[in-house]
């Protein structure tokens, strides 16, 4: 019988770019998981009348088991390889939506979000780390490219879910998109597979250097991981929010329906909104994946947040007009999204590719921290009367992480890298390659 290396070494589909595919297109299957769930908090509400706030505390636990759980699912990935972790997902997310299009009280919808949260964060986790392994010296690349599976995945079914709920209600929509996205999960997922050792092996040479791989609890201990975290939560409250609630703020800024005009389409405001979003939220991941390889991951975080939080700004300004509103939700979700292929990147780089998938799920853990605060946002709305304070709060947060980025997380892994490098090789620091000689002499020795 076959190990998985020895099936990894002789397969046709034991390939970078195939297992990159793979990967793409199972993310892609979960992607209505996180963003399709704003077009089903109105109808849900219509029906019942449970509120938005509480309805919206699905989402909460959906990004808190899909994120808190991951560092588990990479450890079992680490272990056992990607594809028990990824078929057992696509299970759980074909059952959480089932369980959707019948549940008839909150706690069986926040059940059915925690099911939903444990499957998806298995395959994202999964096709994640994946990815990192298999192309440890493009981590950057590929990390966005995976990522963007899940970002744009749902751009090419928002217009076929928001009309089939017009048409045939949300429950049927749940549960036919449910089973249809957990079955080709499941069947992919039976041809993952870990890369072979000769992969790693030639990395260290090509680069010339021994890579620091660092386990997972000197990881939690480097304080240069936590001023990562610190960022992620930041950025990823911002983009939360706007996933979860922009079909409430269409609604509440009258323009749920309102037809915009662009790009020689005619579509609702909403729906043109999400369509747009969904496919910059994908591109914009590979795209800075691939800035971030050239030019540094902290220099291609400082310019894409500060974007981000000029953005939000714009957006609460001007978003009452149909087309500012699809124009500048864009933008918001074009400088978001690349976080999902920026702090992936930056972990492998900072802690080695030998437990990447257990190390990138710790991080990615900040994802659903910052879950914690959407439900507050509609919290916070109802108080004041509009979405101003939440607008401002996102807007600094992301402007902080951008300083952050450039003048506190940039220093801090260049001496982390320092103190890990062996003395007489080549080390890298992001996409930059700094040879001793090099340091010497920038350190005026």
């Amino acid at each position: 019988m076959k190990t998985e290396h020895q099936e990894g070494a002789s397969s046709w589909y034991a390939s970078p770019w195939v297992q990159l595919v793979f990967g793409v297109i199972c993310m892609a299957m979960i992607a209505n998981m996180q963003y399709g769930w704003t077009l089903f908090v109105n109808p849900i509400d219509e029906k019942y009348h449970w509120g938005r706030a509480a309805i919206q505390v699905a989402f909460t636990i959906f990004v808190v088991t899909e994120t808190w759980l991951v560092p588990i699912e990479g450890y079992l990935v680490d272990k056992y390889g990607p594809k028990p972790v990824v078929v057992g997902g696509g299970l759980l997310c074909a059952v959480a939506w089932t369980i959707n299009s019948m549940a008839s009280s909150l706690p069986l919808l926040y059940a059915a979000a925690a099911i939903g949260g444990i499957g998806a964060g298995a395959v994202y986790g999964t096709c994640v780390g994946n990815a990192l392994k298999w192309f440890p010296t493009r981590r950057g690349l590929a990390a966005g490219i995976t990522a963007a599976g899940f970002g744009a995945g749902s751009a090419a079914t928002v217009v076929p879910i928001a009309n089939m709920i017009k048409s045939s209600g949300y429950e049927a929509t749940f549960l036919w998109f449910g089973l249809g996205q957990g079955i080709v999960v499941f069947a992919l997922g039976l041809f993952l597979l870990a890369p072979p050792a000769s992969v790693l092996a030639n990395v260290k040479s090509a680069v010339k250097r021994v890579v620091h791989n660092a386990t997972p609890r000197e990881v939690v201990s480097a304080p240069v991981f936590w001023v990562m975290y610190l960022m992620f939560v930041m950025m990823a409250a911002g983009g939360l929010m706007a996933t979860a609630q922009l079909g409430p703020i269409a609604k509440d800024f009258g323009l749920h329906d309102s037809p915009v005009s662009l790009l020689g389409l005619t579509l609702p405001a909403l729906t043109f909104a999400l369509t747009i979003d969904r496919v910059l939220n994908g591109l914009t991941r590979p795209f800075f994946g691939w800035i971030s390889d050239r030019i540094g991951r902290e220099n291609t975080m400082f310019v894409a947040f500060a974007t981000e939080a000029i953005g939000i700004l714009a957006l609460s300004k001007f978003g009452h007009s149909p087309v500012a509103f699809v124009v500048l939700t864009g933008i918001v979700f074009f400088a978001w999204g690349e976080i999902y292929s920026l702090f992936p990147a930056t972990c492998g780089d900072t802690f080695g590719p030998k437990f990447a998938a257990t190390n990138a799920g710790l991080l990615y853990t900040a994802k659903g921290t910052a879950a914690l605060l959407v439900p507050f946002t509609s919290i916070v709305t109802a108080a004041t009367g509009s979405w101003h304070a939440v607008f401002m709060l996102a807007s600094g947060m992301a402007a902080l992480a951008a300083f952050l980025a450039l003048f506190v997380l940039k220093p801090m892994r260049r001496a982390y890298a320092l103190e890990h490098a062996e003395p007489s090789l080549e080390m890298s620091y992001g996409s930059a390659r700094i040879s001793d000689s090099a340091r010497i002499s920038a350190e005026g020795g």
